[in-house]
């Protein structure tokens, strides 16, 4: 793939905590886990299948005894918490996406958090809600276009694709 069709997509896998009350997360964690490997001191942080890619992303070997880890590979995690890259391949024409019909609707999610109205500590997005809007087949975009208060950055090249 040449770098024009490259794009990527920026998540904020804790957004419900700012940078700063994320390092304080963190520290915390840190101090309670200070004797474990890294790999072992993100289980109350992150979701059980998350963290062996939150381990390979951040480059901290997975070994390393969390009370070894420095302040530079603390921010550096934390950063990647907040702006996880997502790599995705825009190659079809617009005219050509489609988003299928059906799912959660879009009255039972709380916009600005996208969590169910129904089921605290549920939340949907995407091909999940029943959205029928153009959206250039990029749920991506139309998540941007249903609440400006999702942790998602969405950005446009030129021809109008979501990176």
């Amino acid at each position: 793939m040449n770098e024009k069709d490259a794009y990527t997509v920026l998540l904020d896998l804790k957004p419900a905590l700012d940078e700063q009350k994320l390092d304080l997360r963190l520290l915390r964690d840190f101090e309670k886990f200070q004797n474990r490997d890294f790999e072992n001191a993100l289980v109350e942080l992150l979701p059980k299948s998350m963290i062996p890619v939150i381990v390979r992303r951040s480059g901290i070997p997975a070994e390393e005894k969390v009370h070894s880890i420095t302040r530079e590979q603390r921010r550096a995690l934390l950063e990647l918490m907040k702006r996880f890259p997502v790599e995705i391949a825009c190659k079809a024409p617009v005219e050509e996406a489609i988003v299928t019909s059906g799912g959660v609707k879009v009255s039972e999610i709380e916009p600005g958090t996208m969590q169910s109205k129904r089921v605290r500590g549920l939340y949907a997005a995407g091909e999940l809600l029943d959205v029928d809007a153009y959206t250039g087949g990029f749920d991506a975009d139309g998540i941007r276009r249903f609440s400006d208060d999702v942790n998602l950055s969405v950005e446009y090249d030129d021809d109008g694709c979501s990176t």
